[in-house]
């Protein structure tokens, strides 16, 4: 097969090392493994070859030993989403960068440089996850929820279940989700003795990241992220959700004194991360490995005066982790997940759900994997004022029994406070969910002023006009003629309810508005995510919903359901120096529209 000559390498990918060719040109040498898809995914080979500088043309004389000047490379583009099938996105082929050229004496840089940039490729690939209300975790993490996209065929049926079939399929799944995980392959064409341009096998793979549908913003964040949405195998408690509400701290009390209003009987409050290493360097001490053997979030409960009350932990997620087994048949946490994590911790989800799990494992299942002990107390009580929910991973013990396990809090605090306020009957509160700038989902809870109404538009036409001429006259008839089943109710002649100028088609639009509670600026600043957010829902209890929930209450085990909406506000006021606190007026219509006739 043809090769190229000289050598070809990475030169810039968006990742690599502080001992690559990133090294003295970028800064931290972009060695975060998590990227966010709306921002530049940039990918470029250096090739060189003898004294070829970049305004050098490829040449057929240099054609030697099957081997040939580059003159186009392939980036072939491929996805997953963790189950290691990896699926072809695109491929961008590229002939060599515009030379470069010293202002001051016009020479050039050695090598030909092809670039591409395939942000735009792979963020078409990205949408949302939602976890449907009242579950702890969504089913798998490969699909993740309810992804956003486009909706699949729901026509394919397995081999089993008899002549029917099986109404369930591998092959009718969307993998447009939160996440995906990115890789992309060179494949190089080069410049033959005769002169045709033919193919010179590839250069391997670049290194594997990750690509969330998030976006940078400039007045905020660092180039990208640094590692504060990326959990790896620190010690620190860094780490943070997915989410830029401002009721998170890393000790004490929250920033800006700010804890997040939830009510008794809200279902849906999710927490969403991204684990890329599950391990947790020497958790069971200085020189001791890493292995995790188990992961939950950790709620604890308060009073109004900051007494502590109930502490247990969540981990509907913890299921939805990779474990593997060693060859003495003892199971953990796998250490690289490189997956997108969520879990319910809402009140209503909370005192209802008996996948609760106590401060403490004991016992060891097949194998000495140590399970979790149920958790049988008080759990959020008419006295808890609020509480606050962390990540706790555990050291994995050749014997859990006899050795116990060291706990490691490897994530920030998030505070809730308990909003006890009565649901106003006549009109209800109005709950928000929406995808937020960090790539995962938020929700809010607006109960002012709510208001509905419709907003109406028809189409007219002109048809002719019925005939008055012409009345069919009764005078000189019998009754029996009057009462035959000859005659119709319609009538020659006196047929006027229809003609002149009719509606043929009504377009009709439910909107409404709602108001906040008067809110500081760093909550505004970060509400007006929903405002700004594509892809906004509320939470509605319908005849529909409720038939989603009694068909299936383990796919939908709530009467509520996500009903998509649009923002329309033109704009908002978050910052009011002279009031010090703003309020949100939320302006929106039902993105599903009101259905009418067509005449």
């Amino acid at each position: 097969m043809a090769g190229v000559n000289g050598t070809v390498s990475w030169q810039i990918q968006p990742l690599d090392w502080n001992n690559s060719n990133l090294a003295g040109s970028f800064w931290s040498y972009r060695s975060n493994y998590l990227k966010s898809a709306n921002d530049p995914l940039r990918y470029q080979v250096l090739w060189t070859s003898g004294g070829v500088n970049e305004g050098t043309e490829p040449s057929a004389a240099n054609y030697s030993g099957s081997d040939g000047d580059l003159v186009a490379v392939t980036f072939k583009v491929e996805a997953t989403v963790g189950d290691g099938y990896w699926e072809e996105l695109g491929s961008v082929k590229k002939t060599r960068d515009i030379a470069n050229k010293r202002y001051d004496d016009g020479s050039q840089p050695l090598g030909h440089r092809f670039t591409v940039d395939i942000s735009q490729l792979v963020s078409g690939e990205l949408s949302y996850s939602l976890c449907p209300i009242n579950k702890g975790t969504w089913q798998g993490n490969y699909y993740g929820g309810m992804n956003g996209g486009l909706t699949m065929q729901d026509n394919v049926l397995g081999s089993s279940g008899g002549a029917m079939g099986t109404p369930i399929s591998s092959y009718n799944v969307s993998r447009n989700g939160t996440y995906r995980t990115i890789k992309v392959t060179p494949y190089y064409e080069i410049i033959n003795g005769d002169g045709d341009i033919v193919s010179a096998g590839n250069g391997g793979a670049s290194k594997t990241v990750t690509v969330i549908n998030s976006v940078n913003q400039f007045e905020k964040d660092s180039v990208y992220y640094a590692d504060s949405y990326n959990m790896s195998s620190s010690s620190s408690t860094k780490y943070r959700f997915l989410s830029r509400c401002p009721n998170w701290t890393d000790s004490g009390t929250p920033t800006y004194d700010f804890q997040k209003p939830i009510r008794i009987d809200e279902q849906a409050e999710y927490l969403q991360f991204y684990m890329r290493v599950a391990e947790s360097y020497e958790i069971r001490g200085a020189g001791s490995d890493n292995n995790v053997g188990a992961i939950g979030l950790y709620v604890e409960t308060y009073l109004a005066d900051g007494t502590p009350e109930n502490q247990f932990y969540l981990r509907d997620f913890e299921d939805n982790l990779k474990t593997v087994f060693s060859n003495t048949g003892y199971e953990w946490i796998e250490g690289y997940q490189t997956q997108m994590f969520v879990q319910n911790i809402s009140p209503y989800y909370i005192n209802n759900t008996t996948n609760i799990i106590g401060a403490s494992r004991a016992g060891t299942t097949i194998g000495g994997y140590p399970y979790w002990v149920a958790y049988t107390g008080n759990k959020i009580t008419s006295n808890t004022a609020y509480y606050r929910v962390s990540m706790s991973r555990f050291a994995l013990w050749t014997d859990p029994v006899v050795g116990g396990y060291n706990e490691r809090r490897t994530t920030n605090y998030r505070y809730y406070t308990i909003d006890r306020e009565d649901e106003k009957n006549a009109y209800g509160f109005v709950r928000f969910h929406w995808l937020n700038s960090v790539g995962g989902i938020d929700s809010y809870t607006a109960k002012r002023d709510v208001v509905e109404g419709l907003t109406i538009s028809r189409d007219v036409i002109e048809r002719k006009s019925g005939d008055r001429t012409w009345y069919q006259d009764d005078e000189n008839q019998d009754s029996t003629m009057q009462t035959s089943l000859y005659h119709s109710d319609t009538m020659r002649g006196g047929d006027i309810y229809k003609g002149g100028r009719e509606v043929s088609n009504v377009n009709a639009e439910r909107v409404q508005s709602v108001y906040t509670e008067p809110l500081n600026k760093s909550v505004a600043k970060w509400l007006e995510e929903m405002i700004l957010s594509p892809n906004v829902w509320i939470e509605m209890d319908t005849e529909a919903t409720e038939m989603g929930y009694l068909r299936n209450p383990y796919l939908r085990p709530s009467t509520k359901e996500y009903i998509p909406v649009i923002i329309t506000n033109s704009d908002i006021e978050t910052v009011n120096q002279e009031n010090g606190l703003v309020k949100f007026n939320i302006e929106y219509t039902l993105a599903h529209k009101v259905i009418t006739q067509r005449n």
